[in-house]
């Protein structure tokens, strides 16, 4: 799945042609990209498009944010920074919203919910924006809710999944993808039974979102039937995780589920190798997913599970489209966040057109009353708290370097390897 890279060349061409080099080298500063990147980017809008669309006229669509693009989950954050951006750039090359240009104000919160919500009242207050998207992790997302909500901007949730966010009583978030606490859903109720495994240890990290996941898997596994032998919360930042992983190797339980972010999941699975914890199947949230915990761990992610919400290869509405363009843009494969930070701005773009202004009440009905299909699979749909319910959730294994999706069984791209081998038997 790579771009078509003698129909970019002439198509590239084709750009050059309509437009100047001045008006390319403004675009792509004002995006903060680079002059091929932008050239990229009306590239592919134009091999979309039999008439080129009329540029956007008058004052920008300002669009607000912040995303962790520093700190503990920068690496996850930059992601979602990165498809706001795409969004944004291939707007202004096809028209705009409303006809208008749009302008992403987005800045780092660095990973921290206080900044976040310092940030968003910023955003708000002295940059005026006039719509507002979410931020990367579900604490910063809470915290930043209080704010939005305050001011009555509506925000698509397009970086968070706690159920915690959409339980709080909040009339303005609204969900793109499916909660945390459903995370593991198919492992624990379909893939463990099936496996014959009766028994589990389930640690996450003392934050919002891991929470909600391992919670939510301790809440399967009592509808499953399968026992918890050992549930356990461990510090946010945490450098070391063996003490309760020396727990879990002598409880010897069928699966080790880890409510975590990308580097507590590359931490148990590095440490657990090193003191011979040997579960039938290791499963984590998020970092399981994305590109860097192979680039990291090489061999040792072989055989880990973990729940995705989205990948590239899945049959959805412009998925493939997305792709060729993050690709061309940014020089590397989306992961998930990519995909629900690309969601959200499509649900937003609906919205806006479906309602014809920015007036936030009317946003806010029309995203309850919305549904519609994006690059993620299933679709676009929320209750009347707001919550996600018509996304589905998949669920990959690394097979030797390679992700597979093994779940939802419609959706399966390989067939599930299991029981993991001991890290003895793997050498």
């Amino acid at each position: 799945m790579r771009p078509n890279r003698l129909s970019a060349t002439a198509s590239n061409e084709a750009v050059l042609t309509r437009y100047s080099r001045r008006e390319l080298t403004r675009r792509a500063a004002a995006l903060g990209v680079s002059v091929p990147a932008i050239t990229a980017l009306l590239a592919i809008e134009a091999r979309g498009q039999a008439t080129p669309a009329a540029p956007p006229e008058g004052d920008p669509i300002r669009i607000g944010a912040s995303v962790s693009t520093t700190g503990t989950n920068g690496r996850t954050g930059l992601y979602q920074q990165e498809a706001y951006m795409l969004w944004e750039a291939q707007k202004n090359a096809s028209g705009g919203v409303l006809s208008r240009p749009v302008e992403m104000v987005i800045y780092d919160d660095q990973s921290d919910p206080t900044t976040g919500s310092r940030l968003y009242e910023r955003l708000i207050t002295e940059d005026e924006v006039d719509l507002i998207l979410g931020p990367y992790a579900s604490g910063v997302t809470l915290a930043a809710a209080q704010i939005t909500e305050r001011y009555g901007y509506p925000m698509l949730v397009a970086g968070a999944s706690a159920g915690e966010i959409w339980d709080s009583g909040l009339l303005y978030v609204f969900g793109v993808y499916s909660i945390a606490q459903d995370y593991f859903r198919d492992i624990v109720l379909n893939i463990a039974p099936e496996q014959g495994y009766a028994t589990a240890a389930v640690i996450y990290e003392d934050a919002v979102f891991p929470t909600s996941t391992g919670q939510g898997a301790v809440a399967h596994c009592a509808d499953a039937g399968i026992e918890v032998v050992i549930e356990e919360a461990y510090p946010q930042r945490a450098t070391d995780v063996s003490s309760v992983l020396t727990k879990i190797r002598e409880a010897d339980p069928d699966m080790l589920i880890g409510g975590s972010y990308l580097p507590d999941s590359v931490l148990i699975t590095r440490q657990s190798k090193e003191l011979g914890v040997n579960p039938r199947l290791f499963a984590f949230s998020v970092g399981a997913a994305q590109p860097e915990f192979i680039e990291t761990l090489a061999d040792d992610a072989n055989f880990v599970l973990g729940p995705s919400m989205w990948e590239p290869g899945i049959d959805t509405e412009g998925n493939q489209e997305f792709f060729d363009a993050y690709m061309e843009m940014w020089g590397r494969e989306p992961d998930y966040h990519s995909a629900t930070g690309y969601a959200g701005c499509q649900i937003l773009e609906r919205a806006v057109n479906d309602g014809g202004d920015l007036d936030l009440e009317n946003l806010r009905e029309t995203l309850l009353g919305l549904t519609m299909n994006t690059v993620l699979p299933g679709e676009y749909s929320v209750d009347e708290t707001g919550k996600q319910i018509g996304h589905i959730p998949l669920t990959v294994q690394w097979q030797e370097g390679a992700k597979v999706l093994v779940a939802p069984e419609e959706l399966m791209t390989g067939e599930l390897t299991l029981p993991t081998p001991t890290w003895e038997e793997r050498g």
